[in-house]
């Protein structure tokens, strides 16, 4: 059943309000692993699914930005991914491995310490697109985060030299060969199923995901009459100062208990 935990063993937490376990879960038949933090504490919490940047080993889950999130009183499920930390299968960016995240969904869902219609989903970077890919696909969302977030991969794939070569190996080549594949992986044109509302977060002068990201995606929201927030950063790039980050973080969470 996909969300189901079959392995779950405690990581040292740096914070002791807080308790972390590293799990594995079923995921279409594969065993996948992520990172999940619970408030201690009675009765139940809101939940949010964050869902990371990178590919492989870069950008992989930080055991500190989990513990922001949970601090500010959330049970919090970071997917690593499959092929990544030991579990089966291989990550393909957007790909098959958008069920890491719909599964993880379940997850939270059927935990006993979350409010199962109280889930948000929090996507960085390239975890951007997975968000709004599992917000598309779930009916069970209260809001959306994309904080620097790709919206379009072919203006990944066009903006980013550095990471063609390893698009074209998972994606299965360019956006003028395969472009169903690369549109497939494009949530802008599902926007129409999004039922959730949308905060984007983006840093303007970001060099890794371009502000367009976050313009094409703020456009085609309006367009949809969807409920959509932007909260632009000018003197920012992919990444903020540490303590406006930490403000940045906990206006997100209020605005997700909002929604």
């Amino acid at each position: 059943m996909n969300g189901k935990i079959i392995d779950k063993v405690k990581f040292p937490s740096p914070n002791p309000r807080i308790e972390l376990s590293v799990v594995t879960y079923l995921s279409n038949n594969l065993k996948v692993k992520g990172l999940l933090a619970v408030p201690k504490g009675k009765g139940k919490f809101e939940a949010i699914l964050y869902l990371r940047g990178g590919i492989k080993s870069v950008g992989m889950v930080r055991v500190g930005r989990i513990i922001q999130f949970a601090s500010e009183g959330f049970v919090v499920m970071a997917p690593f991914y499959r092929g990544n930390q030991g579990g089966e299968g291989n990550e393909d960016f957007a790909g098959d491995d958008r069920y890491d995240a719909i599964s993880a969904i379940e997850l939270l869902r059927e935990h006993p310490m979350v409010q199962q219609e109280r889930i948000h989903l929090f996507g960085f970077s390239r975890g951007g697109v997975m968000a709004l890919i599992a917000g598309i696909m779930s009916k069970h969302i209260r809001s959306v985060v994309t904080w620097g977030g790709v919206s379009d991969m072919v203006l990944t794939y066009i903006e980013r030299e550095d990471l063609r070569r390893m698009m074209k190996r998972v994606i299965g080549g360019t956006p003028t060969k395969f472009p169903k594949r690369y549109k497939w992986r494009t949530p802008l044109y599902e926007l129409g199923k999004m039922n959730a509302p949308v905060l984007i977060i983006h840093g303007v002068k970001d060099k890794n995901v371009s502000v367009e990201h976050a313009y094409r995606l703020e456009k085609r929201l309006k367009e949809l009459d969807k409920k959509v927030e932007t909260w632009y950063f000018d003197e920012f790039t992919h990444y903020f100062p540490p303590s406006i980050n930490r403000e940045t973080l906990h206006r997100l969470c209020l605005w997700m208990k909002k929604q």
